[in-house]
Formats: structure tokens, sequence, C-alpha cells
């Protein structure tokens, strides 16, 4: 152990190195609602989907940024997601020319119940911790995927 009453660095590499495999596993073993399991929905819909449920309707751009892709790859997703009815687009009665996405009504309840249950491990798992904490946890995951990405 570490002097700072903690692991080191290397046994905090072993612990997690161990720990994500399983971690990714139990993720996707979280079962899919019957509404959305024909759809073949792929992690990059998840993560769209996730926005429009915490945050509420937003523009292909808002989307864009958000999730670090093109707008034309939102816009792929958008399409994709409207033409298998999970998702709606409106026109911005603000802009015409902004698109304003968000889930169809229909597909509420699936979307929600999808994410539910990831959405109350990470807040059992967080609650614990100062807000401080939290940030370094989240800043922690982030420099990981940057890592990991090359």
């Amino acid at each position: 152990m570490s002097t700072d009453r903690g692991p080191s660095v290397d046994e905090g590499v072993r612990t997690l190195l161990l720990l994500m495999p399983r971690l990714v596993g139990r993720a996707k073993r979280i079962p899919v609602p019957e509404r959305l399991r024909s759809l073949d929905l792929a992690p990059r819909h998840l993560s769209l989907l996730s926005y429009l449920v915490f945050d509420g309707p937003q523009s292909v751009n808002e989307l864009a940024a958000r999730l670090e892709v093109a707008p034309t790859t939102v816009s792929l997703m958008v399409g994709e997601l409207s033409r298998k009815g999970v998702v709606e687009r409106r026109e911005d009665e603000a802009d015409r020319r902004r698109t304003i996405v968000s889930i169809a009504e229909d597909s509420r309840a699936s979307v929600d119940a999808w994410l539910a249950a990831g959405a109350r491990a990470w807040r059992t798992a967080l609650a614990p911790l100062t807000g401080e904490q939290r940030a370094m946890f989240i800043e922690t995951l982030r420099a990981y995927e940057r890592e990991v990405s090359g």
C-alpha cells in the first residue's frame, strides 16, 4: 500500500484491469426492453438517448457537441432512430433551420426502463462521495477513455 491511505498506482491498475471487464460484461447484460429489442441499437444510440432522457429535447448540433461527433453523424443516427419510431424530429419554431430531437412518446417508457438500471447503480455508487470526489472520479474515467482512444 502507498503512504497516502490508498492503493499504489500499480495496485490500482491491477484492480481496475480485473474490474473493468466485469463491469462491461454486466452492463452488456442489462436487458433491453421488449419494445426496443428488435431495433438493433448500439452503444452510441444509448448515449444519444441518455442525453434526451436527462436533458430533454435538443437540436442535432447540441447532440453532436455533447456526443463529440459531427452533426452529420447525429443526423444519420436520428434518421435511423426516427424510422424505428424511437425518436421524433420537428422543426424549431424559433429557427426553422434547426431540427429538434426528442424521444417518441410511444418509446419513452421503454427507453426509461433501459436506462434505469444503470442510473440506479451509478446513483448508489456516487451518492456517498463528495462533489469533489465525484468530479475526480468522472475526470479519471474521461482521462482513461482519452488514453485508450489513442
